[in-house]
């Protein structure tokens, strides 16, 4: 069995002890993974450190080369790629090479924009007593990046942190989410063939509390980017003191159809793709549907049949929609919440039974809001739906959530979307189409519980970067 070390200094070195992992959906065993010690987090935050001596200096294009390279490596070993992330995730392993696509796309960004961080000059005689003074603004790396990463785009989400840290010339070290390190250390593997200086990238696999509260503690650190559970996103604020921190959290993303929508057929077919790609593992899947009165029970059988048209079995397979969940324990979580549900007095339209080791895809109406399923964020194969008598009560029932992350909205009145911008508490909203909508270079994050700053390359560059402003006396 494949013994993977851990990646510290450029190095592969072992843990103190190993933690076997198994497949989400056949059981066996993959791997057998290093587990980081407190030392061994110490060493890759030392290794970080210091190799940021170098990569602070390292030209633009330099970084930009290296990037490109990942690129390039990446792209003649996707489908190795996409095999990897089935297997360890039990991702589909059509979602699997949509994932490694959209890594790709990622670190082409990130190539780009290390070329273009750049400043701006200040007209100094704006203001009495700045004349004969000229002054310009300049982004410096913050330095040494702590990275913590989710279990369900284990290539992706990593991308999102290392692209833009190492495009701004700082350093990181990876803690990848236990389900799903195989995925990292891989891409660990393509950065060291580009040529990345030793130490610049570190990973690190084990106790996410072990690890996690090192890297939010030490000082060294200077940037916390996470992606994971709004609890531990608080806590990680608590304790980052003057760390910076970019936190994207839960959600649960809605969906509003309007009345007079000409394509319900195709609307159905989209939010079906939105409610249960990757088994609803995604953090803007669609999890709670508004639908106008006139149009519901057209559109929740047109949704049951396109639901029971999925394809449900092994990740391999390339026909497969949907398999298991992460986790037997995520499975008994989301069936006690249907069945909380139902005790509760919503209806089950299709779905909720488990068949080796899988979910089906499940619809559920008359939910009520107390329940679990509508006002938490259930990261699985379930959706529920709601009848609206307007516009303005799928508003108010969309914003009745402690997340605020992306939402959707089908309609073919513009004043509905505009109304439906305007007021939608989110971080963003996606106009006749799902909310599960994202390219790689979008500003993407949330408001309330759904986390604070934003990714998207450019974005997560500023928030590596450190503002300098220079001023210079020409009459000295």
């Amino acid at each position: 069995m494949r013994k993977q070390q851990l990646y510290i200094g450029g190095e592969w070195i072992e843990g103190t002890s190993w933690k076997t992992l198994y497949s989400p959906y056949s059981g066996e065993a993959l791997a057998e993974i290093a587990v980081a010690g407190e030392q061994h987090v110490e060493a890759a935050i030392a290794s970080a450190e210091k190799a940021y001596a170098v990569t602070r200096r390292m030209p633009a294009h330099e970084r930009s080369a290296i990037l490109n390279k990942v690129v390039d490596l990446l792209h003649h070993r996707q489908e190795e790629a996409a095999a990897l992330i089935a297997r360890e995730a039990a991702k589909p392993i059509k979602a699997a090479r949509a994932e490694v696509k959209r890594t790709i796309e990622t670190y082409r960004f990130a190539a780009e924009e290390a070329r273009r961080i750049q400043g701006e000059s200040l007209p100094m005689d704006a203001a009495p007593g700045g004349e004969g003074r000229v002054a310009y603004t300049v982004r410096e790396p913050v330095g040494v990046v702590g990275a913590i990463t989710p279990f369900n785009f284990p290539m992706n989400l990593v991308a999102h942190k290392l692209g833009p840290a190492l495009a701004a010339g700082n350093t990181v070290v990876l803690k990848p989410a236990g389900q799903t390190p195989l995925s990292a250390y891989f891409i660990a593997e393509l950065f060291e063939e580009a040529g990345l200086p030793k130490g610049a990238l570190n990973v690190v696999s084990g106790s996410g509390k072990t690890i996690g509260d090192l890297l939010v503690s030490d000082e060294r650190v200077k940037h916390i980017t996470f992606t994971g559970s709004p609890g531990v996103g608080k806590g990680i604020r608590e304790r980052a003191g003057l760390k910076g921190v970019t936190l994207e959290l839960g959600s649960n993303s809605a969906v509003i159809v309007d009345k007079d929508i000409d394509n319900l057929d195709a609307v159905a077919e989209r939010i079906a793709q939105g409610s249960f790609s990757y088994q609803g593992q995604v953090c803007i899947s669609v999890q709670r549907i508004y639908v106008h009165e006139s149009a519901a029970s057209s559109f929740i059988e047109l949704l049951r049949e396109k639901t029971e048209a999925l394809v449900i079995g092994d990740p391999l397979d390339s026909a497969t929609d949907v398999s298991a969940l992460i986790s037997e324990e995520d499975t008994s979580r989301v069936l006690e919440w249907i069945e909380e549900a139902v005790h509760e007095g919503a209806e089950l339209i299709t779905g909720g039974e488990v068949s080796q080791r899988v979910l089906a895809p499940t619809i559920m109406t008359h939910v009520p809001h107390s329940a679990k399923l509508s006002s938490q964020e259930v990261f699985g194969p379930v959706v529920v739906i709601h009848e609206v008598s307007s516009i303005e009560e799928a508003i108010e029932k969309v914003n009745d959530s402690v997340y605020g992350l992306q939402a959707g909205i089908y309609t073919n009145h513009i004043q509905h979307a505009l109304k439906a911008a305007d007021l939608l508490e989110v971080g963003g909203v996606i106009i006749n189409d799902i909310p599960t909508f994202r390219l790689d270079h979008m500003p993407y994050g949330g408001v309330k519980q759904s986390g604070y700053g934003r990714e998207g390359i450019k974005y997560a560059i500023e928030a590596m970067t450190e503002l300098k402003l220079v001023v210079m006396n020409r009459g000295m």
